[in-house]
């Protein structure tokens, strides 16, 4: 099933269709404002147990991320921040950042890693902003690119439903989407360490 939803402004309907198939335990494919990334609802066990069958993974090896509407609801998900590391994402989000955080109590641990770490994103795009207020709770995602796939498979949604439409429960298309993945920065130790410079642009942010 493919879901075109306008990404300035999107139909509360379409919206709504989505979310209701995460709320089901449903694994979307949606857009961000990086890469066009698999999807699921936070604290939907069977939903992030078929994402990482997807990308190959146990869930306790996956590397997901949570991508949540702003740093009030990220402050749900995340030890308490220092002060220049809320500074920082005040200033990198919403945007095509990823934090690497100390997870809080309320992160299942089957999501956790080892170490309790937690990627957090909040996507300047409409459309998964859109879906996380109508379930009320973050998404869990993952990138949909491999290294074995060609270029437009992430940035066309067309593409994206051609290829993997049938191993998910819908492809939400919110336009076309970025090469780049998001620039990614580890700040569990209280100190900005840039892990992989991506889409968003660090000058203006470190």
């Amino acid at each position: 099933m493919l879901i075109e939803i306008h990404q300035e402004t999107p139909e509360l309907r379409k919206v709504e269709q989505a979310a209701e198939l995460l709320r089901r335990d449903g694994v979307l494919i949606i857009p961000s404002d990086s890469v066009y990334s698999f999807a699921c609802a936070l604290g939907s066990t069977k939903a992030l147990e078929k994402m990482a069958r997807l990308r190959d993974l146990s869930p306790s090896e996956a590397n997901f991320s949570l991508l949540c509407q702003d740093l009030s609801q990220v402050s749900q998900y995340v030890a308490p921040l220092p002060q220049p590391v809320f500074k920082l994402m005040k200033r990198a989000l919403p945007g095509p950042f990823t934090f690497i955080l100390n997870a809080g109590v309320k992160v299942p641990r089957i999501f956790r890693k080892s170490k309790k770490e937690v990627g957090i994103r909040i996507p300047d795009h409409a459309v998964p902003k859109a879906l996380i207020s109508a379930i009320g709770r973050p998404l869990v995602v993952s990138s949909v690119h491999r290294d074995d796939d060609a270029i437009e498979y992430m940035t066309d949604p067309g593409l994206v439903h051609e290829k993997y439409g049938s191993q998910v429960d819908a492809v939400v298309g919110g336009g076309l989407g970025h090469l780049e993945a998001s620039t990614v920065i580890d700040c569990t130790s209280g100190e900005a360490d840039v892990i992989r410079e991506g889409r968003g642009a660090l000058e203006g942010v470190l």
